[in-house]
């Protein structure tokens, strides 16, 4: 079967910026998610003729997302950091506004294991409802609440434990 190279082109077009921001958000590192992005959507042109006929081919880029960074994550030297020093928390102040709670957000789930991590962005950033997110991930809609329960839990408590922000002291003179 001939591939409809235009169609799909259409819908790479209309679902990139969308796919990249869902990639980040499941591996915390921009060329990281170029790469899972790149791959599934090789994937995806693998698979179009069959794809693009269904109901709901987002789902099927979706889920071939996220089965790409689990395979990548699984990979040896994904589990590997080398650093230099090690960093200081995130200033606060002087930025754009939000810039520090969307960093410790996302360095708290970055410390989520995998399927709770996945679970927290197909439900709350891709909007999924808990039977969505139970087929995407292929397990049953009570795991995706006990694992979404867990993973909220675990974000709060860490949240807790976090020193308050240093606020600086301005004088005016």
């Amino acid at each position: 079967m001939p591939v409809d190279v235009e169609g799909y082109r259409d819908y790479v077009g209309a679902r990139l910026e969308p796919l990249r921001r869902t990639a980040y958000l499941l591996c915390g590192d921009w060329h990281t998610a170029d790469d899972l992005v790149s791959t599934a959507l090789v994937k995806l042109l693998r698979h179009w003729p069959r794809v693009s006929v269904m109901h709901d081919p987002d789902a099927y880029v979706r889920r071939t997302l996220l089965r790409v960074w689990l395979d990548e994550r699984r990979r040896p030297w994904r589990r590997e950091a080398a650093w230099a020093e090690v960093p200081e928390r995130p200033a606060t102040g002087g930025g754009t506004e939000g810039t520090a709670d969307r960093l410790t957000i996302l360095a708290l789930l970055a410390e989520l294991p995998p399927r709770r991590r996945a679970v927290l962005v197909l439900r709350y950033f891709c909007d999924l409802s808990v039977e969505e997110t139970a087929r995407e991930l292929g397990c049953t809609p009570g795991t995706v609440k006990s694992q979404s329960a867990r993973a909220i839990e675990t974000l709060r408590g860490r949240l807790v434990d976090l020193p308050p922000p240093t606020e600086e002291v301005r004088t005016n003179g």
